[in-house]
């Protein structure tokens, strides 16, 4: 398995692109916010949607549109959810109506996505000028500009793709992301598009989706909160012309460990990227009584306040990471645990079963303020384990946040 450069379009027959049509009032010219991603052929098309009761237009819309287990494209705009606001679901099947006529497309054939405001009417006659522009400019080389287009509060780009090799042929998995705020599992917390030329059938991709998001991006928290517009959508159009995978065969584990090598990249960026963050935290918990209870106990660690407030601060205050342990509800001894703190400069074993130990104050500093910082947590008591990741909690969170809207 390779990475390779060229995101979504990197598969074959995908294009893309992005153009600023001023979706948001005052935003900077030279932003994109309006983005388009076209298959050459019909695609199989799998997605899950964020678990928040408040849905925005577009989740619904997306929903609709891929009841067939079908699609061809994308049509995805930031700087507005079109979420909980007068005429959204009129606003976003215009969306997908304007993509259609300018790409010669029916409506249905396109999954519709928007990040933003929440409560604000999409401007969406910007959004009718832009789509004809985003359409002429599609191209092979074109999701550098996507990725761009989909990104709110978002300081880098989100993209990776990657090749391997199935029944001798070469097959390529591509994809882009969005998020830095509102991001807390339950799926999605954030926008997601993957493409792929894999020839695999429709409840297979879907299968795949499936198993890979509760492990990648359901692993992910920066603030607790889960938005109204966060989807992850996969497509596959076939043109790789691989064996086509039809049930859980050898080629499915491989399709499957590609896909997860994607979304876990994506995550860990995602998580990276956190509003304000100066680092990524990632939490492992391992030699532990199931999965399920291995995961809880590390999103309760990253997702802790007070654990993010310590890593901003280089603290090595061990005993944060016990309490955010102890109120996640997984089962667990607490006598049994040891915790250490590790990055690229080292590692610091600061509790052993579950008590402090004498440690090198300024060691743990300095391991502590490297870009990522890991949380190893060991249990003793079985033979599971779950990594988790998250960011920590800076004075720039809450200057991005105090003004998001205004």
């Amino acid at each position: 398995m390779k990475q390779i450069s060229g995101g979504v379009t990197a598969a074959k027959g995908f294009k893309a692109w992005g153009v600023h049509c001023g979706v948001k009032a005052g935003s900077k010219k030279e932003k994109n916010d309006l983005a388009m991603i076209l298959s050459e052929r019909e695609c199989n098309a799998a997605a899950t949607y964020t678990m928040n009761r408040v849905k925005a237009a577009p989740i619904y819309v997306t929903m609709d549109h891929l009841e067939d287990g079908t699609a061809w494209g994308v049509i995805a705009n930031s700087g507005n959810a079109n979420a909980c606001c007068p005429m959204s679901h009129e606003n976003a099947e215009l969306m997908s109506e304007y993509a259609a006529t300018a790409t010669g497309r029916k409506a249905s054939d396109f999954v519709v996505a928007s990040t933003g405001v929440i409560g604000q009417t999409i401007n969406i006659a910007a959004i009718e000028k832009g789509v004809p522009q985003v359409a002429a400019g599609l191209s092979a080389d074109g999701s550098d500009e996507a990725a761009h287009a989909i990104m709110t509060t978002d300081t880098e780009k989100k993209e990776i793709a990657v090749t391997f090799t199935l029944g001798g042929k070469q097959v390529t998995i591509g994809a882009i992301a969005k998020g830095s705020g509102m991001i807390h599992p339950n799926m999605g917390t954030m926008l997601c598009f993957i493409t792929t030329d894999c020839a695999i059938t429709q409840e297979m991709l879907a299968e795949a989706l499936h198993e890979t998001v509760p492990k990648t991006f359901n692993r992910v928290t920066v603030d607790g909160d889960t938005s109204t517009n966060d989807m992850c959508v996969v497509l596959s159009n076939g043109m790789a012309e691989n064996p086509l995978i039809e049930w859980k065969d050898d080629n499915y584990t491989v399709f499957h460990k590609a896909l997860h090598q994607v979304c876990e990249h994506l995550a860990r960026a995602i998580a990276g990227d956190g509003e304000g963050a100066s680092r990524l935290i990632t939490c492992t918990v391992h030699a532990a009584r199931s999965e399920e209870s291995a995961e809880r106990l590390a999103k309760a660690v990253v997702g802790s306040p007070l654990v993010k407030a310590a890593m901003f601060g280089s603290d090595a205050n061990w005993g944060r990471v016990l309490c955010a342990m102890g109120y996640s509800k997984a089962p667990f001894r607490p006598e049994y645990v040891d915790v250490k703190f590790a990055s690229a400069v080292g590692e610091i074993l600061v509790c052993r079963a579950g008590m402090g130990v004498d440690f090198d104050e300024e060691a743990a500093k300095s391991i502590l303020s490297q870009d990522e910082v890991v949380i190893d947590i060991c249990l003793h008591e079985g033979d599971h384990a779950a990594t988790c990741w998250g960011c920590d909690l800076t004075y720039d969170y809450v200057k991005i946040n105090g003004d998001y809207r205004t």
